[in-house]
């Protein structure tokens, strides 16, 4: 992120060389097309016709509209019917997502020749259902394009649950955009976005928490989602009241040492992600979902939470003779032995320190090419608690 492209609220100078003038009060504009105080003039006459059915998220709704300093920064109340072709996509480990049309769409700018909100018509987005109080406040909070956009609030009329409306993103997360697109060229570029919108949740002083493949989503470039677990550092009372969340690759081993969740964890997930998308070789892969449960089960938290060695022993004898006898879905998910790489390199140099490596030469005389063994990755991830 560029420094120079930061323009404070109060510096006016550059507000108005960034955004221009604002055509109705000719003070600078705090947004590209947008006056936050104009507008939230505009928004409160609009309190008294709309509401939620619940306090807390009115309150919500109406300090974002009062405050927005632009046109990302805003949340509306949107009636349920507003929505078209509503359909399941998927559920997660913290709510049930659906995509659906939003003919109307989200507010673009105020038309001051018509004097009517101009909007972005025919929006696709992403409904979730979830304990989302934090989550839309963690999306107000933090600035950055790089980050998913919330649009506002709804409410399924059938389950009576509260919804977000969030941007929805045709291209698919970060796994199945590199196993399905040849894009090697946008790969840095993709990187850069991803590592943005992490800084900028860490200028808010919060850490993600969650970060892995699934939550990062593609819509011409890519996008941080997902900020359910986002929460200030060093919240010590957050993290001991709801545990170990997270995808297991991803998760940075002092956390799963039962160590306080800091920037530097959502470093070392940022970490496994570069080194999978540009590789295109998953953490793990090759390792069957109902193998990587009990390789989970082993390593909780809670020494009371794993298994014993003769539960272990009854599991792996059931599944080696389900294995013999020729269990399709096992034998489908483990690869035959054929098939496996035996990798040996000799004359490697020892491994050495991330701090070493400045000083580190390799020998040219070693020429190391290493062929993918993944033929039919495993491509879920492992949503778990530990």
């Amino acid at each position: 992120m560029d420094d120079d492209k930061v323009v404070y609220m109060e510096d006016l100078e550059k507000r108005k060389k960034a955004y221009g003038i604002c055509g109705e009060c000719n003070e600078p504009g705090t947004g590209y097309w947008w006056c936050q105080a104009c507008n939230a003039k505009r928004f409160k006459k609009n309190f008294k016709n709309w509401s939620s059915g619940n306090k807390d998220i009115d309150e919500l709704i109406q300090f974002s509209q009062l405050n927005a300093p632009h046109r990302t920064k805003y949340l509306e109340w949107i009636p349920y019917e507003n929505f078209q072709n509503v359909t399941y996509i998927t559920r997660g480990g913290f709510g049930t997502i659906y995509s659906a049309e939003w003919p109307e769409g989200c507010i673009s700018y105020w038309d001051i020749d018509n004097q009517e909100w101009h909007r972005y018509n025919n929006c696709s987005v992403a409904l979730k259902n979830s304990d989302f109080l934090n989550e839309v406040k963690s999306y107000l909070q933090i600035y950055s394009e790089n980050i998913v956009q919330c649009y506002g609030i709804t409410q399924n009329p059938n389950t009576k649950d509260y919804m977000m409306v969030l941007q929805y993103y045709t291209e698919g997360n970060l796994r199945d955009y590199y196993l399905n697109n040849d894009t090697d060229y946008l790969k840095i570029f993709n990187l850069l976005r991803i590592v943005t919108g992490l800084l900028n949740i860490h200028i808010a002083e919060k850490v993600h928490k969650d970060i892995h493949p699934g939550n990062i989503l593609i819509n011409m470039s890519a996008h941080i989602s997902d900020l359910g677990m986002c929460q200030p550092v060093n919240n010590e009372e957050q993290t001991a009241k709801k545990g170990i969340y997270g995808v297991l690759p991803y998760i940075a081993p002092e956390v799963l040492r039962g160590y306080q969740y800091t920037k530097a964890a959502d470093i070392y997930s940022f970490g496994i992600i570069m080194n999978e998308y540009l590789s295109e070789e998953i953490p793990f892969s090759g390792t069957p979902k109902f193998l990587a449960d009990l390789i989970i089960k082993c390593w909780d938290s809670k020494t009371e939470n794993r298994p014993t060695a003769k539960e272990l022993y009854q599991v792996l004898t059931k599944l080696d003779k389900e294995r013999w006898n020729g269990n399709c879905e096992f034998n489908s998910q483990l690869r035959p032995y054929s098939c496996l790489n035996c990798l040996s390199f000799n004359n490697l140099p020892e491994p050495v320190n991330s701090s070493d490596l400045s000083s580190f030469q390799v020998n040219s005389d070693i020429v190391i090419i290493v062929s993918s063994v993944s033929a039919n990755p495993v491509s879920e991830c492992y949503d778990c608690k530990i």
